[in-house]
This record gives structure tokens, sequence and C-alpha cells, in this order.
């Protein structure tokens, strides 16, 4: 049988970004793999819906979700995150497939709870990734996180803030304002992601995950305040939505102080794009690795 609890860890003051054990940072490319019903797949965010037509569909492999799995690991791609787009049997199915198949060097998200945790970290997920189970009736469920960090550890969790732009925010010329969206991205939260929510929250977890729902799977450029905003962050973050080029993913470095990673998803020719995953691998090498510096 799996287990289903943890050791507890104790609670764990966040290291700036930067300064973490005289270690540099470097903005870095995270890889991913979607799964919806079963099958890897590039969809448009805002079309995800329970009810009505199905999402708008980018791409759908032919190849399992672990035929990606083992690419990443073969790339030497780490901290790439596998996103269950519904939490059917056969999406938990490809899910620990691809964990399996790259034991390690993935995270999972999709349908995670407390219960279940522990099944995918004992399957091979670094981390889980969870948004919907700690929130509740609209509002962030602290009494949920606190249960899921007593699960799992505050260094296995990663919580996803993926988020959508308040109606008429910004247009003053302030920065836009963006609240947490949850359930496949269908139900607004009153958490607003900002400077104080990412600073509070750090405490909680490893790492945030953040989708920026208007433009993710449209391939029109990213939500560029967004990325300004999550450079506060504490702890590592990755920004995901609307990347289409490697122009893209320099604006990120610009707009994120360096600090910001980035997935990309259905620009990548792998994934039925333009833009050549060989390119990106290249570009990715390229970037100053995170190295140990000489203290006096």
């Amino acid at each position: 049988a799996l287990s289903t609890q943890r050791p507890a860890t104790a609670a764990l003051s966040p290291a700036p970004l930067g300064s973490c054990s005289g270690i540099t940072v470097t903005m870095r490319f995270r890889p991913c793999i979607d799964i919806h019903q079963g099958q890897v797949k590039q969809i448009v965010g805002g079309t995800l819906k329970d009810e009505g037509e199905g999402p708008v569909t980018n791409f759908a492999a032919a190849q399992p979700s672990s035929y990606f799995a083992q690419r990443y690991r073969d790339d030497g791609l780490t901290g790439g995150h596998v996103v269950l787009l519904g939490a059917t049997p056969e999406s938990r199915a490809a899910a620990l497939e691809a964990l399996r198949a790259y034991p390690g060097g993935l995270q999972v998200g999709g349908g995670v709870t407390a219960e279940n945790a522990c099944e995918y970290l004992d399957a091979g997920a670094s981390h889980v990734i969870v948004t919907s189970h700690v929130f509740h009736g609209g509002s962030l469920d602290r009494e949920r996180l606190a249960a899921l960090v007593a699960a799992v550890g505050r260094e296995k969790l990663v919580l996803d803030l993926s988020c959508r732009r308040v109606a008429g925010s910004g247009e003053d010329g302030t920065r836009p304002k963006y609240k947490v969206v949850t359930d496949r991205w269908q139900k607004w939260t009153d958490l607003e992601v900002c400077e104080e929510t990412l600073r509070d929250l750090a405490q909680h977890c490893d790492e945030f995950l953040v989708h920026g729902v208007d433009v993710e799977g449209l391939q029109s450029g990213i939500e560029e305040p967004l990325v300004e905003l999550l450079a506060t962050s504490p702890i590592p973050v990755t920004y995901a939505g609307g990347v289409r080029s490697l122009e893209d993913m320099e604006l990120i470095r610009r707009l994120g102080q360096d600090k910001v990673d980035a997935t990309i998803g259905s620009a990548l020719d792998i994934f039925g794009g333009q833009l050549p995953y060989a390119e990106v691998l290249r570009w990715h090498a390229e970037q100053p690795s995170a190295k140990p510096q000489k203290t006096d």
C-alpha cells in the first residue's frame, strides 16, 4: 500500500533569490507535459470547461507521456511539470507513467490533495503542485495548506498561483491586478497575486508555478506586468503563458530580472508549433550555470 503521510518538517524561512547557500540564480527553461483525458495535449487555457464543448486543442500527441519525460531526462532538463487538465483515471495513469520515466526530474499537479500527494512522490515526482485543494469557497484555506505541508513537507510543495487579469484593472496606467483562478481555471478566487501574497505563501512552499491564463496557449506574447510582479518572489517561480519565441524568453529574463523561469508549450515544434525545441535547448545550454560563489 502507498503511504499517505511523510515525516513533517519544521517550518523554514525562505532564503532570498540569488543568495541561497551562496548560489547565484539565473533564468532557465522548464519543460512541461500537459495531460488531458490521458493524452499529452496543448490547449488554450481559457477554454477548459466542465460543461459544453471541450477545450480548444492546439496539439494532441501520438506519443505517450513517457516519451516526453524520457526526452527531457536525456536532454538534462530538470524542474519541469506534468499538469493534469482534469484528474481522470486515464490522466492519472499517464502522469504516473511520466514520473516513473524520469524519477526526480518532474513536478506534478492537477487534482493533488493531502490524501494522494504521496502517491505521486512515491512514483518519482520531485514536488507536487497544488491549487484548487487549498482553496474553499473562493478563499485560501490555510488549514488545508497546513495539512499538505504536514503530509509532504514544505520542500516538496509547489503552489500554483495561476491567475487572470481583473477586468478594468491597469487602465489608468497602473499595474493590472491578477487573481488566482482554480478548478481548471474556471473559478475566480479572492486571492490577489501581489508581492505581499508571494512573500506570505513562500513560507509554506518551495516554489511557485504561475500560468497567465488569459494568454495561455494563444502564442500571442507574454503577460508582461505579471512577469514583472513575479520577480518580487523570494523563492523560485516559473511563468507559463503566451511564450512564442526566444525573444519572448529574453523579455521574461529582462522583466523578471533573471529570477523568473519560463515554460514553453504550444509554440514548440514537438507540440506542433514553429519554435524548434533544439533551439530552445541551445538557448538553455548557453545560460550561465548556477555555481557556488566564493566568499572571503
